[in-house]
């Protein structure tokens, strides 16, 4: 799939679209920074480069891949979310990564949400899954807002990772988990909602 046909996603508070060349400063600055440390970082300036021609590349050889996370209002970046396949990948994966001064707004999980929904209602998935480092307690938290849980049977990438199993198309639709998840994001779009505790991507 060529970067210009790759689907634009919109939310009520972001536009999701495939990575352009303007967006590798903010890319580099946090694959760079301490923030990468569960996704193979802190990566050197040839390391990132890369990895972000990677991940446009990535969608010309799967037709999928991960989206650059824009604000609907201002354009300005926000991190990545989407599907991740290298090659002898066990499984498609969901991840996400969100700009370490972003972090805590909920563009996480409205990103991921609306990933997985194309995912599954265009693309035809059945199930994903997400690789964790069992340190990244944000984004394991994370996973599990979304429904995900931890699945030992699955094949992990190399043995040190968890591995969190995705709900199907058909245990998510309509349910109470997607009302919730829904729920949630709105209450993240409320001006006016401070959330206590812990930020949470």
């Amino acid at each position: 799939m060529h970067t210009a046909s790759i689907p634009v996603l919109e939310t009520k508070r972001l536009v999701l679209r495939g990575p352009e060349a303007e967006d590798y400063p903010d890319f580099k600055a946090t694959f760079s920074s301490y923030r990468s440390r569960f996704m193979g970082g802190p990566l050197n300036a040839y390391e990132a480069w890369m990895l972000y021609a990677a991940e446009i590349g990535h969608w010309n050889i799967r037709g999928y891949g991960m989206w650059m996370i824009h604000d609907k209002e201002t354009d300005e970046t926000y991190g990545m979310a989407g599907g991740w396949k290298p090659a002898k990948w066990p499984e498609a994966e969901i991840a996400w990564i969100i700009w370490p001064d972003k972090a805590g707004k909920g563009y996480a999980l409205e990103a991921t949400h609306a990933a997985r929904g194309y995912f599954y209602k265009q693309q035809g998935w059945e199930t994903a899954v997400s690789y964790l480092d069992p340190k990244n307690l944000d984004s394991i938290r994370l996973a599990e807002r979304l429904g995900a849980k931890r699945d030992p049977e699955a094949l992990s990438i190399d043995g040190s990772d968890a591995v969190y199993r995705h709900p199907s198309p058909a245990k998510l639709d309509g349910t109470q988990l997607a009302h919730g998840i829904d729920m949630e994001i709105s209450h993240y779009a409320d001006p006016l909602f401070k959330p206590k505790g812990w930020a949470l991507d």
